[in-house]
């Protein structure tokens, strides 16, 4: 059976930029601007996409298109017993969707409960209290919050319909997905910039402080945001890598999709510090009293400024509506394509049909995500989301730069991206991929660690961080155990020649 094909060049951009520009561009990029020296942090951030990002880009994007495999059937190409680590990098992606998926039926709540603005003053208590009814601590489960469950379930029916007829039901998705929200940023940013006080928060967020620079953790926080916001290890670029024509331009598509991924960052900035500059100055505080990054900043201080807006109640309904909508519809395409991943992997090795593995992995997530939409599943998403992103991203992305740049060879990749594109790379590319990259990426697993080792992430009890920590060790478990069982596919090994020489179709 022939690959599936992306029905145009721009479906796949659209593709690789929604992935890429998910929730963290909203409300993780504005915060580590801010605290990391302002102005002064896109120097180490655009050293950092050029150097680390595009070309990690740029060869996932060649592994998928060139050898037309998704990641486990790639390392396994390339070396046989490495298809563990492209499981590893999908597994991860897959345990993220269960509680990222839960954040989705957060928004899709607020979409609800942003007609009438029902949090009204007291946002904190309304989303701790009356939506999340928060237990006190992860020994305490509580009940299930139906209102979550509903979102639940809507966002994995969602997915469901946008992935059921692959790349031409994802092309038809993306091709407003993906537009949507940044004209939604637009509306949100210029409403926000004519507000009193917006130019306060934009100073925290552009005005430099050189003097940050001198600190080696904003590099590599610079480094690690680059990482995490490209959608890199997770095995989702090499699968939508593999649905494109071998001759595809690769140098302009990644280089399209890191460009689009950043100005979605920069526009979320905007829209978000103007709005609490204008916030800041309605309380008679400092910005910085309010700024707040994650999960806190969409459910809480957005929705305090919200209620603050002038024109009362009907025009305060329509901010939270564009507001919500334009996380939403940046989180969907993020969410579709960590499960596009698994798919991509499952069809490769066990030739499964794909609306069937969708029906049951989609029960399956929803059925995790139950642990989540429980009073006490706040901090369980925190804990795990803190091991399997922070460490397992990274470890996967360690071994993959290796296998690629060691095992396959940086120079074969090289040739063939010079092959396809326009822009030409020069040898620089080698030694980022080799050398560079998986160097970056171990000083911020070891600053990571060394945090841990000073202080237990998040004052939880031992206990829960080791039930969070034993998910990182159950992922390359279950990797080496699916990179054991025999393919379906005879010529799942099979040596591929990644240039052009078997043609392109």
């Amino acid at each position: 059976m022939a690959r599936q094909k992306w029905g145009s060049r721009w479906a796949f951009v659209l593709a690789a930029v929604g992935s890429a520009a998910g929730l963290g561009n909203a409300w993780r990029f504005p915060y580590m601007a801010y605290s990391n020296g302002g102005g002064a942090f896109y120097v180490p951030y655009f050293i950092a996409l050029f150097l680390v990002g595009i070309p990690l880009l740029m060869a996932e994007f060649a592994i998928g298109q060139g050898l037309q495999s998704s990641a486990p059937k790639s390392m396994a190409i390339i070396r046989k017993n490495a298809e563990f680590i492209g499981w590893f990098a999908v597994i991860g992606g897959a345990i993220i969707t269960f509680y990222y998926n839960v954040i989705m039926a957060y928004i899709f709540n607020y979409l609800y409960y942003s007609f009438g603005v029902a949090w009204k003053d007291d946002p904190n208590g309304f989303f701790f209290g009356k939506f999340l009814q928060v237990s006190s601590g992860p020994g305490e489960l509580g009940s299930i919050r139906w209102p979550i469950v509903i979102g639940l379930a809507l966002t994995w029916l969602w997915i469901y319909f946008i992935l059921r007829k692959g790349t031409t039901s994802v092309g038809k998705t993306v091709a407003w997905t993906v537009p949507l929200p940044v004209v939604l940023l637009l509306i949100l940013g210029i409403r926000g910039i004519t507000l009193d006080g917006a130019a306060k928060g934009l100073n925290f967020l552009f005005e430099p402080n050189f003097a940050k620079l001198a600190d080696p953790r904003v590099w590599a926080n610079a480094f690690g945001q680059i990482f995490f916001t490209l959608s890199l290890a997770f095995g989702i670029m090499i699968a939508y890598g593999s649905y494109n024509k071998k001759e595809e331009d690769i140098a302009n598509n990644a280089i399209i999709t890191a460009l689009g991924n950043s100005a979605t960052s920069y526009l979320a900035g905007i829209a978000v510090f103007s709005v609490l500059g204008y916030m800041a100055t309605q309380l008679s505080v400092p910005v910085d009293k309010v700024v707040s990054g994650g999960i806190g900043l969409a459910f809480v201080v957005y929705p305090q400024a919200i209620s603050l807006f002038p024109g009362g109640v009907v025009v305060q309904s329509i901010i939270g509506l564009l507001f919500f909508l334009m996380l939403l519809t940046l989180g969907i395409d993020s969410a579709f394509s960590l499960v596009e991943a698994v798919e991509a992997a499952a069809s490769d090795k066990f030739k499964v049909n794909k609306k069937a593995f969708l029906i049951g992995f989609s029960i399956f997530g929803f059925l995790a995500g139950l642990l989540f939409s429980t009073q006490g599943g706040l901090y369980w998403l925190d804990i795990i989301d803190h091991f399997v992103s922070v460490y397992g991203l990274l470890i996967a992305g360690i071994l993959e730069s290796i296998i690629i740049g060691w095992l396959f060879g940086a120079e074969k990749l090289r040739k063939y991206i010079n092959e396809v594109s326009e822009i030409k790379i020069g040898k620089w590319f080698n030694f980022s991929i080799k050398f560079l990259i998986p160097a970056v990426l171990i000083i911020i697993l070891g600053l990571n660690f060394f945090d841990e080792l000073k202080k237990p992430y998040g004052d939880y009890p031992s206990w829960a961080l080791w039930t969070g920590f034993s998910m990182l060790i159950i992922t390359p478990i279950i990797a080496i155990i699916l990179s054991k069982i025999p393919p379906k596919d005879k010529d799942y090994y099979k040596k591929v020649e990644i240039d052009l020489t078997e043609g392109g179709n």
